[in-house]
């Protein structure tokens, strides 16, 4: 058994080591008095722990493997004792080699599968009340797919158009993995079909954006509520009864360090608005500096699922032909692989994610 690269090795063991120090600080008196630094360890710790505990699997079975070799090469050793050594290596050895395979999905995933809230924001582009009615198709595709899952939904903004379209929708998603399967969404979606509106079947083509944002922990994202954000409060304005007109509801918070802006005005309750206004700010501003300190080893990856530009076409939905291609999955050298359509609207995401999983993952297996 050839041995693993040695960058590979010494980037495991230091995920070990910080786990450990993870759990001596957890441990420790006075850490354990303060709530903000013993949930930030122990969510550190359980994301690590999916990569440490396998891992100190493979390091038993190398070192098993090693005796058992050992054994095999010492001329000392008694037949009878090496052919016991030989049928432990049949067995050790593929375990091991799986076993590091695994490790290294897990190495190169870490990040995302350990983010199991996230903010998914889908706004209508080119195409007036057509690209509002895919913005809603959309949304509907991500709430099957949840439900699909068993994630929990929530609309946190909205607002509707008189045919039942959306300008704009932001939902939350809660689940485990949940980051790891729609952050892939991020990019420009194109829909091609004859609208209800078209007198003369013809076909018309589209757009939408989405951004799917991790929603971070409070202890994740460093905020100042009071200097670092300024909030301007109006009336909501619209339908509603009487009580919009009247009282302040609205919300608008400007993140003054990074310029991001974010406006709420669905609830009556000026309360319920600035606590959803935040939710949605800090994961922006956790998204900008993410994508900031990613910028240049992310290189390779934003070349294959997009660099976040929204405008970038991802996905392609033509209902003629009833066909949904995914542009970034390159099959055959054509323009993209090709899934059903009724299928995947239905929320039968996991075919198209599972192969732009399975891509992502070795792109980022060939660059360890």
């Amino acid at each position: 058994m050839s041995d693993p690269p040695s960058n590979l090795m010494a980037r495991l063991q230091a995920a070990a080591e910080r786990h450990d120090a993870l759990t001596a600080e957890m441990n420790d008196p006075e850490v354990a008095t303060d709530a903000v630094r013993v949930v930030a360890a122990a969510k550190e710790q359980a994301r690590l722990r999916r990569i440490v505990e396998p891992y100190r699997r493979y390091d038993d079975l190398r070192r098993q493997v090693r005796e058992a070799e050992a054994i095999c090469e010492d001329p000392a050793s008694e037949e009878g004792l090496k052919d016991l050594a030989r049928a432990e290596l049949e067995a050790l050895r593929p375990r091991a080699e799986g076993l590091l395979e695994e490790i290294k999905r897990l190495l190169v995933m870490s990040e995302q599968a350990g983010v199991d809230s996230v903010l998914v924001e889908v706004r209508a582009g080119t195409g007036g009340e057509e690209a509002a009615l895919f913005v809603a198709d959309l949304l509907n595709m991500y709430t099957r797919y949840a439900e699909r899952r068993g994630w929990k939904t929530e609309v946190l903004s909205a607002s509707g158009t008189d045919l039942g379209g959306f300008r704009e929708v932001i939902v939350n998603v809660r689940g485990e993995g949940v980051y790891q399967h729609l952050a892939f969404e991020g990019g420009g979606h194109r829909v091609q079909r004859v609208p209800k509106t078209e007198a003369q079947g013809r076909i018309h083509t589209s757009a939408a954006t989405v951004a799917v944002l991790p929603e971070p922990d409070e202890v994740a994202v460093d905020i100042d509520w009071d200097k670092d954000v300024v909030e301007h409060v109006s009336r909501a304005g619209g339908p509603g009864g009487q009580n919009v007109n009247k009282v302040s509801s609205a919300i608008r918070l400007e993140h003054v360090p990074t310029g991001i802006t974010v406006s709420m005005r669905d609830e009556k309750s000026q309360h319920k608005n600035r606590a959803k206004a935040r939710r949605v700010l800090a994961g922006r501003v956790f998204e900008h500096h993410r994508a900031a300190r990613r910028a240049e080893e992310a290189a390779a990856r934003r070349s294959m699922i997009g660099s976040g530009d929204r405008s970038q076409r991802v996905r392609t939905y033509n209902f003629p032909q009833n066909r949904c291609t995914d542009h970034r999955l390159k099959a055959g050298g054509g323009e993209g692989a090709n899934f059903n359509l009724q299928q995947v609207l239905a929320g039968d995401l996991d075919p198209v994610v599972s192969a732009l999983i399975a891509q992502e993952t070795a792109q980022k297996l060939a660059a360890l």
